[in-house]
């Protein structure tokens, strides 16, 4: 597959290659997930732990469905009741991990840069799935996946990511991944909801939904993510849904075969309205939970080749 990284801990590092890579098994794995049998061997005899600072159910459970197809054995953590809440450092925990011997470890951490901390402790491979503001690469992954098998292709679409730029590291690691498959990328939302580094990002801005749902082929929308906010970034809810929440009359601006897609968890008649979340024609929201599955379990399939590949022959790691 061409896939040499020892972790996955951002999309930033990533080739197109690399992305291509995952996608085009995570296509295998999608057969495999729709088989009466979904069970593979390719992690069988290995450990995947899920470590997750910050609680998340679905992309915890999503983790650890594809585990258990790949035939791992699976333990998680949850680590708001653990040692750190007794002052343990994230150096010690990597040293107590260390000891289980794990092969692959998920880590969701609610500080930015905390995964890339545990990735020069441990001894394994490390997925990010989740830290602070900065990466969501297997979200981004998932969409793109999504993306492709919806359109038929992962090159010069036209995409617009709307609402909470600023606190999403959905959208950062989507703009990265995005950006790389030559696609044009407009950023939807109020100007409080947007990143002080936007000018940087490669991307067209707008302010006005209309506006920049014009002739667009997807329209991702992202939750509000009220837990990062430390002032008053929306006058209301309802306000933010009259101007910036997707509903059909706003979408009519976009291609006609545009889809809708949502990171989940929704917050229906905030971001989107219930209806078009529902709506099978245009909304691609079950098929991205779906494909992260899919995703998950190809990234995890090439980080192991990648490192059986860089172990000497009869040398036990």
């Amino acid at each position: 597959m061409g896939f040499a990284a020892r972790h996955l801990l951002g999309i930033e590092p990533l080739q197109s290659d690399d992305i291509l890579s995952i996608l085009d098994l995570a296509e295998q794995y999608v057969t495999l997930n729709r088989a009466s049998n979904k069970h593979s061997d390719a992690l069988a005899g290995k450990t995947l732990i899920n470590m997750f600072f910050e609680n998340s159910t679905r992309t915890q459970s999503s983790f650890e469905l594809a585990g258990k197809r790949l035939g791992a054995d699976v333990m998680n953590m949850s680590m708001q009741t653990t040692s750190i809440k007794k002052g343990e450092t994230l150096i010690d925990t990597a040293l107590t991990i260390n000891a289980m011997q794990p092969d692959l470890l998920v880590v969701r951490h609610p500080n930015s840069g905390a995964v890339n901390l545990l990735a020069e402790k441990v001894n394994c491979a490390v997925l990010n799935a989740g830290d602070g503001r900065h990466e969501h690469p297997t979200q981004a992954l998932l969409d793109a996946l999504t993306i492709r098998r919806a359109k038929g292709r992962l090159h010069r679409l036209n995409i617009a990511i709307c609402g909470d730029i600023a606190h999403s590291r959905v959208a950062r690691s989507n703009i990265m991944l995005l950006g790389k498959m030559e696609n044009r990328v407009r950023l939807v939302g109020p100007e409080t909801l947007m990143p002080s580094s936007v000018a940087d990002l490669g991307v067209e801005v707008y302010h006005d939904m209309r506006e920049g749902l014009k002739g667009v082929d997807v329209v991702m929308m992202l939750r509000l993510q009220r837990e990062r906010m430390d002032g008053g970034f929306i006058p209301s809810e309802r306000e933010f849904y009259h101007r910036y929440g997707l509903d059909m009359e706003k979408l009519s601006h976009a291609k006609d075969d545009a889809i809708v897609m949502h990171p989940g968890p929704m917050n229906r008649g905030v971001e989107i309205d219930g209806t078009l979340a529902d709506d099978i024609n245009r909304s691609v929201i079950r098929e991205q939970v779906e494909m992260g599955v899919a995703v998950r379990m190809a990234a995890m399939d090439l980080l192991i080749r990648a490192r059986h590949a860089e172990t000497p022959a009869g040398v036990l790691v």
